[in-house]
């Protein structure tokens, strides 16, 4: 009966998008390649909605005290990438190269270690009613610098300010003073600006910046590319050109438009209406989470929900604002719509990770997440 009283509204919304994905994927290809990367998108589904399903048999103590260790494992991953066993594309020395023709982005997996490490450093052992202390948000902050360092020189700018906003989240819902959230941000502003003069980034990197505010900059490569996906996605109207039959995408006008472009497929084929659909279930699977994180009365599970939601928030805003021309291209794909294995696999699991904080236990203090009660008027 447990099982009957999981939250299946998570999986069914997180399903919903990969399975549209499939379709940009194989849609935004239009070859018989398109073919094999929609079935190995649905392989990578498969695989990420296993994880999740996982995550439900584990009990959210035993995830509290292997925290360490699986943020030890992010840090091991991200150094292997710096190693000879480093793989660049596109500019960033990013993946792993692993067998049968897969890779790895340890960046991606690095999202989970920071939730669940965040959230033990500011949950653990302090009563839910005092505020964490200078030295508890600085423990934090220095935990997150770490990895969004060594991130930042890969470089993978994109992954660093997802890091950086899974950190403001969790902080900042963990009682702490507004300043240490204003500071933090003032500190990823000062970063950004800091790997833009050294320079940190790689020349292509740092024109998708420039080429934000002026376009003009880079008219044959970032400028293009925004520009296009802009007009595919203006040309959408209300119901789209149907799947198959948008002009931009069809033509390959859009570099990246299977990963990094995927909205601006649904844009153009899929219109206004199927665009705010996806929407409306990465935002389901926010606003879900963030419940979770209210109901629940276990300080480690509340955060952990909010550095999830926090990662997907800031994901799709940055993902669609780049899409739409809003936001610098950093190449951040679109939550369980683009194609990419590693993002698949870490947007699943961090599912896995909100529905197992708000899985009832059996027992009377078996319960680290034990519901609210309403009280009676």
């Amino acid at each position: 009966m447990a099982w009957l009283r999981i939250d299946w509204g998570l999986y069914v919304a997180a399903l919903g998008l990969s399975l549209i994905g499939a379709l940009l994927v194989w849609s935004g290809t239009h070859t018989d390649v398109g073919v094999a990367l929609a079935v190995r998108h649905l392989i990578n589904t498969g695989i990420g909605v296993t994880l999740a399903i996982t995550l439900l048999a584990v009990d959210v103590r035993w995830i509290r005290a292997t925290a360490p260790w699986l943020y030890l494992g992010g840090l091991v991953g991200l150094l292997a990438v710096l190693s000879p066993l480093g793989v660049t594309v596109n500019g960033s020395r990013s993946w792993i190269h692993l067998p049968g023709g897969f890779s790895l982005q340890p960046a991606e997996l690095s999202k989970i270690a920071l939730c669940i490490g965040l959230a033990m450093i500011l949950a653990e052992g302090r009563d839910t009613t005092r505020p964490p202390t200078w030295r508890e948000v600085l423990t934090a902050w220095v935990l997150a610098g770490i990895p969004i360092g060594m991130i930042l020189l890969q470089p993978d700018l994109g992954t660093a300010l997802v890091l950086g906003a899974i950190t403001v989240g969790v902080v900042a819902a963990s009682g702490a003073a507004m300043r240490w959230t204003i500071a933090a941000v003032a500190g990823a502003v000062a970063a950004i600006i800091a790997a833009i003069r050294v320079p940190l980034l790689d020349t292509y990197q740092l024109n998708r910046l420039l080429a934000f505010a002026d376009p003009s900059r880079d008219p044959q490569g970032i400028g293009y590319q925004t520009r296009q996906a802009r007009l595919a996605i203006g040309s959408g109207g209300w119901n789209g050109a149907g799947l198959g039959e948008g002009p931009q995408t069809q033509g390959g006008f859009i570099p990246f438009q299977h990963t990094d472009f995927v909205f601006s497929i649904a844009g153009e084929e899929l219109g206004l209406v199927g665009a705010l659909g996806i929407l409306g279930l990465l935002m389901f699977l926010v606003v879900r989470a963030l419940w979770v994180a209210v109901r629940t009365e276990d300080p480690f599970a509340r955060l952990v929900a909010v550095g999830v939601a926090a990662w997907l928030m800031f994901q799709t805003f940055e993902n669609v604002g780049m899409n739409l021309g809003l936001m610098p291209v950093t190449g951040l794909p679109l939550p369980f719509v683009s194609y990419g294995g590693s993002s698949m696999f870490a947007c699943w699991l961090g599912i896995g990770l909100v529905a197992a904080c708000q899985r009832p236990r059996s027992g009377a203090d078996a319960s680290p997440t034990r519901v609210r009660q309403p009280t009676r008027a």
